[in-house]
């Protein structure tokens, strides 16, 4: 029953893109955020590995929290918006209505999408970090690790994008790895 609801509110309020723009970017953003502190304390060499798991996830979390939130506040003020111009156009109270149901719950499925995104992409950029310090051989540098881990994802996200496009996956998911390389340099050249 609730997939049906949910699929009607999606077609009723036209968000099935904006679920997908919200995954893409703010998973993408939580993809940046950890192989840009990773690749950080990698160049640093002077973090124990418990200080560069706990400053991942502090910042995973709080990508999360700002993601849900941040997409909820605004999600729902649009939301608000769009159902009373639909109701003054119409000249009709729609509070029981379909569109009303959808301006409340969907603004909640934006939200747990914008907030999932750059957590669970945190987590699995950070999850060799876990892996080496609960004493899983890696066969390399557990932050090294990270960040091809991190490069995989950004990587997935682009190949995401071109298949969503209708464009070659490879290509758009090489120019999202173009840009994942374009930061880490960055990172490289101030730090030297």
């Amino acid at each position: 029953m609730f997939p049906d609801k949910l699929d009607l509110w999606l077609q009723l309020t036209r968000s099935h893109g904006i679920v997908r723009r919200y995954f893409v970017v703010n998973g993408f953003d939580g993809a940046l955020t950890m192989l840009g502190l990773v690749t950080g304390f990698y160049l640093s060499g002077q973090a124990a590995l418990g200080v560069v798991i706990s400053a991942c996830l502090g910042a995973a979390i709080a990508l999360g929290i700002s993601g849900l939130t941040s997409a909820y506040l605004s999600e729902s003020a649009e939301r608000r918006k769009a159902l009373a111009d639909l109701e003054k156009a119409m000249l009709q109270d729609l509070s029981e209505s379909a569109h009303a149901y959808a301006a409340k719950g969907i603004p909640l499925l934006i939200a747990l999408v914008n907030g999932a995104a750059p957590l669970l992409m945190s987590l699995l950029i950070i999850s060799p970090l876990w892996m080496a310090a609960g004493g899983v051989d890696l066969g390399m540098d557990p932050l090294l690790a990270a960040i091809a881990c991190a490069f995989a994802c950004i990587f997935g996200l682009g190949a995401f994008l071109g298949n969503v496009g209708g464009t070659s996956w490879l290509m758009s998911g090489l120019k999202t790895a173009a840009i994942a390389l374009v930061t880490v340099t960055l990172i490289l050249l101030i730090e030297h």
